[in-house]
Order: structure tokens, then sequence, then C-alpha cells
């Protein structure tokens, strides 16, 4: 009787004991799985995280390359731009100034310009600017060698908003011809401007 109480005893014992480790190891697989898949849900975080953060990276890197070439572009584009004129300046502007300064230069150029105004054989009336820092030098000048045919017809004044040459206007008709030394300095720029570029750069 004893030893079958301890049979039993030991039976149940054994039982318990392999249905525990059968249960231990269940829930140690289970464990194990859970864990495994959170490192690889983590994994996969990290990844798509790490492959956001290259991508703004080269995102950011083509979008600051282009800015600096952009920049440079500009920066070379004004750069030459300010050398042309540097040059067109030094070449052509004394020479416009001298010319223009020239009181025998300006009268035969106002002379000539006002005997193209002749209308029906007569001498159109016409205003004639000159500039302000020219008054004394130019005053007498033309009062002497003017073409007489065109000096009563010609009405001279006098302005600061230029160094040299002469605006010519008929009366009352609400336009200009400019012959001042800005608008020679402009006008010989923009031929200049390419034949300039193309010496200094090659284009």
């Amino acid at each position: 009787m004893q030893n079958k109480l301890q049979e039993l005893t030991d039976k149940l014992y054994n039982e318990g004991l392999a249905k525990g480790k059968q249960d231990a190891d269940n829930l140690l697989s289970e464990a194990r799985e859970q864990a495994a898949g959170i490192v690889a849900q983590a994994k996969e975080q990290a990844a798509k995280i790490l492959a956001d953060a290259q991508k703004a990276a080269d995102d950011l890197k083509t979008r600051t390359e282009g800015d600096i070439k952009m920049a440079s572009t500009q920066t070379l584009a004004a750069l030459r731009q300010q050398i042309a004129e540097m040059v067109e300046t030094k070449a052509v502007g004394s020479k416009v100034d001298d010319t223009l300064s020239d009181k025998e230069f300006v009268g035969k150029l106002i002379s000539t310009v006002a005997g193209a105004f002749k209308a029906d054989g007569g001498a159109a009336a016409l205003d004639v600017i000159l500039p302000q820092q020219m008054k004394d030098q130019l005053q007498d000048f033309l009062a002497k060698n003017i073409d007489k045919t065109l000096a009563g017809s010609l009405s001279f004044g006098f302005s600061d908003d230029f160094a040299g040459g002469f605006r010519i206007a008929p009366k009352d008709k609400g336009y200009y011809l400019d012959f001042t030394d800005e608008s020679f300095r402009d006008l010989l720029g923009e031929y200049l401007r390419p034949a300039t570029a193309k010496i200094l750069f090659g284009k």
C-alpha cells in the first residue's frame, strides 16, 4: 500500500513537473517570438528613420548645390558686366566727353542738326539746350559762329542735367533729340558691348 501511494505520488509529481516544464517552454518560446518581433519592428523603424534622414540630407545637398551654382553664375555674370562696363567707360567715356566738350565740334553739330529741320526752304524754330558748365565758352562762340541762316531760328538755354553735347527740340512739338555725352556713351556702349565681351571673355 505504501509502495502504491509512493508510486502515485511520484507519478503525479512527474506529470506535474513535465506539464510545468512544458508550460514554461511554451511561455519561453512565445516570449522569444515576441522579442524577435519587437527587435524586427525596431530594426524596420530604425531603417526607415535612417532612409528618411538620408533622403532629407540628399535633398538638402541637391538644393544647396543648386543655390550655390545659381549664385555663382549670377555673380560671375554681374562681375563680367561690371568689367565690360569699366573697359567701355575707359575706352569710350573720356573720348566722348572730350569731343562733346569741344565748342567747335558742338557748334558744327548744332548747325548740321538744325539745318536738317529746314522746312520749305526756311529754318525751323528750335530750342537748343546746352550744358550749364559750358555756358561761358559756348554762348559767345555760338553767337559768332553759328550759321547765319539758322541763327534767328535758334533759341539757346542751359541745363545742369548733362555735362557735354546738347539737346535740340522743335518748338511746341513735345519731343527733343538727345546729343548729350550720356546718350553717346550709351549708344557706343551698346555697339561695343558684344565685342568687348568677346575680347575679354571669349564669348
